[in-house]
């Protein structure tokens, strides 16, 4: 979903999937090629020294987003030793984007992603809540067994308002303008839409991963 595409363009997607898939086919067995399924930054961004990084750019309101959410959290799970893995939420306009934001960052923090990052998507695509307001985000919270007085407290908290600013530097710092992007190591990142298929964005990005244990 591009930075101005606020609502599912699946009309869209429909009739552009046969170009895409015909573009994958055409490299389904070469390498990935620089400019068309990924792209290389002219200024690497920093990252943390140890292993090579590896970020997911969302937003819980982007339905593609949710529907790569599954095959996405199985590959992180396979990842070698030396890889980092982590999301970062974006923010396109003010709200709901921040909002949600806070939401993944409280539950980062209250250690409780495994168990509601996908009821969160769940509930925002399936169940149609817009869970942009905190009296709504709180009742789902109670709804599934979360201290409300803590998720509140964490919600608001001086550390979740830096981890949104954080979060929106590295977007800018990745010029990503749609999501779901997969960044590496600073230094590239791809996305369904470059890919063609989730399946191969996710293949692109095992690529990706090679190319950054070698320097240049």
């Amino acid at each position: 979903m591009k930075r101005r595409e606020f609502s599912s363009h699946l009309l869209a997607t429909a009739a552009g999937a046969g170009t895409l898939l015909a573009a994958t086919h055409v490299h389904a067995q070469g390498e990935p090629i620089e400019g068309t399924q990924y792209v290389k930054l002219s200024q690497p961004n920093a990252v943390p020294a140890g292993k090579i990084e590896v970020v997911e750019f969302f937003w819980y309101g982007c339905p593609h987003c949710h529907a790569f959410e599954p095959a996405l959290d199985a590959w992180q799970k396979k990842l070698p030793a030396d890889v980092a893995f982590r999301r970062v939420p974006v923010v396109f306009r003010e709200e709901p984007f921040t909002t949600h934001q806070r939401i993944y960052f409280t539950l980062e923090a209250m250690e409780l992603v495994d168990a509601m990052h996908r009821k969160v998507f769940n509930a925002i695509h399936l169940e149609h809540a817009k869970l942009d307001k905190l009296p709504e985000i709180v009742a789902f919270m109670a709804k599934n067994g979360i201290d409300t007085a803590k998720f509140t407290e964490v919600f608001n908290s001086f550390s979740v308002q830096t981890k949104t600013r954080q979060a929106k530097q590295l977007a800018e710092a990745y010029r990503i303008d749609g999501v779901p992007t997969i960044g590496v190591q600073g230094r590239f990142y791809t996305s369904i839409s470059l890919a063609g298929t989730p399946e191969r964005a996710l293949s692109v990005a095992d690529f990706l991963i090679q190319r950054a244990r070698k320097p240049g």
